[in-house]
């Protein structure tokens, strides 16, 4: 288990029955967690908005108190937007930190001009914690809405002249383009969805599509590739099956592997279980 505790504007306050309860800056916010099957309920009084899952999918917020439609929280000298959303998310997973804490030193350390590919890139954590350690990103998510957070984020961290290229695409068809061009990488980051459809009814299963889709990324890899890691939430797919993932596609990169599950520490001492990465670091 790997977690950072570098976070002054985030912490788990406290996990019971199936929720857990964070404050987010000044803002507390009650959310279902599936992995939580310990506990005490935790009463709704403690908490400024609370996520309800309905019967029937997707769910909604209950507001307990006003609080502002968005707001700012910062990790080291990043600044990142915090709003409640639909599916009880936020627009940022701040477990992530660990991650964005080793790939800023790998980057840092590297000692030349490192280009990293972020897919399925969401709001943007990762490509903003790797443009602040000097790398040229490449953003890449389907959502239109999610990269225009990410401009934000970049914006609010003053990455305003960093080398962010923002893509609003599909990410199979956009590493397949990629490989025509005969682009390559350094590194490339993936946090893919468990479950997805795409525009012409694609289905995407991460457990059966993730293993070819990391062999099409290799081809876009330099010959000197920094690391490649991949972020999975899937329950049950564990972070030795990510790991092996990356052995069989990236067997002729040299390098080293490492997989571990990521979580955040617990005011009531405990540790919640946030899914699983797998890195590969080149020599």
């Amino acid at each position: 288990m790997k977690y950072n505790s570098e976070w002054t504007d985030f912490e788990v306050l406290r996990t019971g029955k199936g929720e857990k309860l964070e404050r987010w800056g000044k803002v507390s916010l009650l959310r279902p967690d599936p992995q939580v099957i310990w506990g005490e309920e935790i009463s709704e009084k403690k908490a400024d908005a609370h996520y309800h899952r309905s019967n029937s999918g997707g769910g909604e917020w209950k507001y307990l108190n006003k609080i502002p439609a968005e707001w700012q929280i910062g990790w080291r000298n990043l600044k990142f937007l915090v709003k409640p959303m639909g599916f009880k998310h936020t627009g940022l997973f701040p477990e992530q930190a660990v991650n964005w804490a080793m790939m800023i030193d790998l980057i840092k350390n590297a000692h030349r001009p490192i280009s990293v590919l972020n897919l399925f890139a969401y709001t943007g954590g990762a490509t903003v914690a790797c443009a602040s350690a000097g790398a040229s990103v490449t953003h890449v998510d389907s959502a239109k809405n999610m990269v225009e957070r990410c401009k934000q984020n970049a914006s609010l961290s003053g990455l305003e002249g960093a080398t962010i290229r923002y893509i609003v695409d599909d990410c199979f068809k956009f590493v397949e383009r990629e490989i025509r061009r005969g682009k390559k990488y350094d590194a490339i980051i993936m946090d893919p969805p468990s479950y997805g459809r795409g525009a012409n009814g694609e289905v995407w299963k991460l457990e059966d599509n993730i293993a070819d889709f990391v062999k099409l990324c290799e081809k876009v890899l330099s010959d000197k590739p920094l690391f490649v890691l991949i972020n999975s939430y899937t329950t049950g797919l564990g972070a030795t099956a990510m790991e092996n993932v990356l052995r069989v596609a990236l067997q002729n990169k040299k390098g080293r592997y490492e997989s571990y599950e990521v979580g955040l520490p617990c005011k009531d001492n405990l540790v919640l279980p946030c899914g699983n990465s797998s890195v590969f670091i080149g020599e």
